[in-house]
């Protein structure tokens, strides 16, 4: 949320004096799956899934390339939003190039089959030889100089509104579910990262009636900075009850060229009250000019790309930066008053 949390200032004290001073924030290309990079102001680091398997290692080698410009040498936590090959199918070639020390996710998975099982058991040899942490809703993954809690796992969301959140939310009254999402998806660790006064949201690919779960009969989140657009900008995800509640400053779209970035959820991030801009990893190629953001806020415009990143850094005071990796176009956004 916008709001001070100011509990977060001893943290920053207590990670030593050489600490950086921002929080940084890559969005790495992987081709439509996802993979997050975030490095507190204490240096320590924490990966948001993994990308595609396969395809001559690309992804692993995508993010290695984004952990080095951090000057990261270990990934210090790896959460796994879910089980989908898109999130967990990179992590055997990403751990050939990069300690993984703590990895983080929601327990076992509800799907099997031949599209599953040989990624879980990938995964699960590797988690075996680290840490790991079952997430729950409500927890804080123990990042220091930054706040990441929990909003949702395991199909579960969190029960109690946060702290200074629980507003009642009038868009409640017209929002309509969908039908019910036995998948993964609906299973995504969903994460609410904040810095000081700096705050922004990944969800993971949570489908629309766990959205609403958060939103309805009361915002339990409050308002965000940034909006991680959730599950790639699919139309299964992104219920305008949720995400125009959350009222974000900034939306990143983490979309591939053939894959998410819908008209659908495209205009609803767009027509959310308050925003001022959407960068996109890439041009969706099917949507069309009226839902794509303008090129010099698109990270990758063609087919076959290079993969270029968005970057975000933070301050204390909710003043943050982003970058497109592309054209070295940046944008610097003021906090909102609250």
């Amino acid at each position: 949320m916008r709001t001070t949390i100011t509990s977060f200032l001893v943290l920053l004290l207590c990670a030593g004096a050489h600490a950086a001073p921002k929080l940084q924030v890559y969005f790495i290309d992987v081709e439509g799956g996802q993979a997050t990079l975030f490095v507190s102001p204490s240096g320590e680091s924490m990966l948001v899934d993994t990308g595609w398997p396969d395809a001559g290692g690309r992804d692993a080698a995508r993010i290695v390339s984004a952990a080095k410009l951090a000057s990261v040498k270990q990934i210090d936590y790896l959460v796994i939003t879910h089980y989908h090959m898109d999130h967990v199918g990179g992590v055997p070639q990403l751990a050939a190039l990069i300690p993984i020390r703590t990895f983080v996710d929601h327990g076992p998975s509800v799907e099997s089959g031949p599209e599953v099982d040989p990624y879980v058991a990938a995964y699960k040899s590797l988690r075996d030889k680290g840490k790991h942490l079952v997430a729950k809703p409500g927890d804080l993954i123990p990042i220091r100089g930054i706040r990441v809690q929990v909003l949702t796992a395991a199909g579960e969301v969190i029960a109690q509104p946060l702290p200074g959140a629980g507003a009642p939310n009038p868009l409640c009254a017209e929002a309509k579910r969908k039908a019910p999402d036995p998948s993964e998806n609906a299973r995504s660790i969903g994460l609410l990262i904040s810095y000081v006064k700096f705050s922004m949201i990944d969800l993971g690919d949570l489908t629309w009636n766990k959205e609403l779960e958060l939103a309805c009969p009361v915002n339990k989140i409050g308002t965000i900075d940034v909006y991680l657009s959730t599950h790639h900008g699919l139309d299964l995800s992104g219920a305008p009850t949720l995400v125009h509640a959350l009222h974000p400053l900034v939306a990143i779209m983490n979309n591939g060229d053939r894959k998410g970035g819908t008209p659908e959820a495209w205009q609803t991030v767009h027509t959310s009250p308050g925003l001022e801009d959407i960068w996109q990893l890439h041009c969706a190629l099917a949507a069309g000019t009226a839902n794509n953001a303008p090129q010099e806020f698109i990270a990758n415009l063609e087919e076959h790309c290079a993969g270029n990143w968005i970057k975000l850094s933070a301050e204390a005071d909710g003043q943050f930066t982003v970058t497109n990796g592309r054209n070295g176009k940046t944008k610097t956004y003021q906090p909102v008053a609250q």
